[in-house]
């Protein structure tokens, strides 16, 4: 009697030996993503952290002055780009203004400096926060916005990813800053 042999392919499927292979192959892939996805939303998330602590060092630096002279100003608008090393591939766009009260709650732009885009139009209208709100009073709005680039791509677009915080703080050490090139007083 002669015995019929299995033919190959019912022994390969028979075989245990290079499952773990087929699997690692398989699920390899996604892991990747994973990992360059998760990286990119590390570094995302710490240039997120580094343009907010900017708008604060903006804001601080800017009402610790009572004067501020144009030379001044290039200082405090470039101290961004300081704050969000190494997160400089692009120049953060940077605005800091004066924002005056008046005595019936109607809130303008008194001055206005900016890096990377155009300044705020003195004169215009603005709407703080209502809990900053006082009649007569003065505050300082810091504004950056920055977009991140993804090293390794974002998924869904090309384009980066556009972070932007503003801030209100109200002057330190006077009632409010005057910058010289836009204003001579207060």
């Amino acid at each position: 009697m002669m015995r019929r042999t299995n033919p190959i392919y019912r022994r390969f499927a028979a075989a245990k030996q290079g499952v773990a292979a087929v699997e690692f192959a398989l699920i390899l892939p996604i892991l990747v993503v994973l990992l360059l996805a998760t990286f990119d939303g590390g570094r995302a998330i710490a240039a997120y952290m580094k343009m907010r602590a900017a708008t604060y060092a903006l804001a601080s630096i800017t009402n610790q002055y009572a004067v501020i002279q144009s030379v001044d100003m290039t200082a405090i608008l470039g101290a961004t780009s300081v704050v969000m090393a190494p997160y400089t591939s692009a120049t953060p766009v940077v605005t800091i203004s004066q924002v005056t009260i008046s005595n019936k709650g109607v809130s303008t732009i008194e001055w206005s400096a900016a890096q990377g885009t155009t300044a705020r139009s003195a004169g215009s209208s603005i709407s703080p926060p209502t809990a900053m709100v006082s009649n007569g009073a003065y505050l300082i709005l810091a504004e950056v916005s920055y977009t991140y680039t993804p090293l390794f791509g974002y998924f869904g677009s090309g384009s980066g990813i556009t972070f932007s915080d503003n801030l209100y703080v109200t002057p330190r050490s006077v009632k409010c800053v005057v910058y010289v090139p836009q204003s001579s007083t207060c």
